[in-house]
């Protein structure tokens, strides 16, 4: 098999954080067969009776099961903690505000930054772990100034955009093993072990919204933010109503339903305390600068250029920092608040921070 911990000398323990799906069943392996002492640990983030049976998600009822399963054809030992009161206050909630102020947030990352990085981290230590391995998707690299964060080999898998948030300290003691390997190596390594999630499907993005209703999500936690309102453009001219500003994201097109316009329009604006939804023709879109919060930095004296990605799926574009302002050497489109923007040098990720402000290159150029 495939797989390197890069252990530390006299380690012996590694704490494998299982999901239940087969990128994590495969690390729990790679541990085992390095000779290490190997302990799965699960985190239960939903009702156990209501997630029985729920498919498309992460850490349910079915998938504590896969993952019990797994630890028992591996010979290791495997634990359940109860993390749902955590994982409702610090993720659910928070992405359901987001929505309600017109924000687009990535629970991903706020999970790996909390539950998954911050609190597994604590009960790996407590279990005397020399290191925690995950299924995710990038690379851990050792250079001359220590652990650095790279993006995985296989580009369509890599998700080092989820991971920006990684403070150094987590970096040092976390393990990667799948960062090097395509997923078709990986689902033929569960093949060759007999490993029962070998062929199971892949869990969605947002782990708790199995159905992709993402507003339902929202509206059961925060109902305000389903109320109708009206549809403006950038003078305030009203054009339309829309049924919640929960349904639209900055950059969107289709849903607006407008008609009797020479060019399509675009999302381009979200007034929350108003409940409008802005709308513009796609040149309104283009921002040439973005206010970053939280910024959490992997680079060291990184002083060479840098790209950067203000969407999971969107190619990596030139850009500098400025403070906590990122700047685009050419305008960017479908920037919104919520996001993040993760800046990298080649392959290797310096570091990030959420997005809370744009300014827009028309502003610009009229400045």
């Amino acid at each position: 098999m495939d797989g390197d911990f890069q252990l530390a000398p006299g380690a012996r323990r590694i704490v494998v954080a299982m999901s239940g799906g087969v990128d994590s069943s495969v690390v729990a392996a790679l541990a085992r067969a390095s000779g290490a002492e190997t302990i799965g640990v699960t985190l239960q983030l939903y009702d156990h009776g209501a997630a029985v049976g729920r498919t498309g998600s992460c850490c349910a009822g079915r998938d504590i099961r896969d993952a019990r399963a797994v630890a028992d054809r591996l010979g290791i030992a495997h634990y359940v903690f109860d993390y749902e009161t955590r994982f409702r206050d610090s993720v659910i909630d928070r992405f359901a505000d987001e929505y309600a102020a017109g924000r687009t947030p990535i629970p991903c990352v706020r999970c790996n930054q909390g539950v998954k990085f911050t609190d597994l981290f604590a009960l790996a230590r407590d279990l005397g772990a020399d290191c925690l391995a995950t299924g995710h998707y990038v690379r851990r690299v050792v250079g001359a100034a220590g652990a650095e964060l790279h993006r995985a080999v296989d580009p369509a898998r890599d998700q080092s955009y989820f991971l920006f948030a990684t403070t150094q300290p987590q970096l040092d003691f976390l393990r990667f093993p799948l960062g090097g390997m395509e997923k078709a190596r990986v689902r033929a390594i569960a093949a060759e072990l007999d490993l029962a999630v070998a062929a199971k499907p892949d869990s969605q993005d947002i782990c708790f919204v199995p159905d992709g209703d993402y507003a339902r999500v929202v509206r059961a936690v925060r109902p305000e933010a389903g109320e109708p309102g009206d549809i403006v453009d950038r003078a305030g001219r009203v054009l339309g109503r829309h049924r919640g500003i929960i349904h639209y994201t900055v950059g969107q097109r289709r849903g607006l339903e407008i008609g009797g316009t020479a060019a399509p329009l675009y999302v381009i604006g979200i007034d929350a305390p108003a409940r409008r939804v802005v709308v513009g023709p796609r040149e309104a879109l283009a921002v040439r600068a973005a206010r970053l919060d939280e910024l959490n930095w992997l680079g060291g004296e990184h002083s060479g250029p840098l790209t950067a990605k203000v969407r999971s799926m969107a190619k990596p574009v030139a850009a500098r920092l400025d403070g906590n302002t990122l700047h685009f050497d050419a305008p960017e489109y479908g920037v919104a608040p919520g996001q993040a923007a993760v800046l990298y040098a080649d392959d290797r990720v310096l570091g990030g921070g959420w997005i809370t402000e744009t300014l827009p290159a028309e502003a610009a150029l009229a400045a």
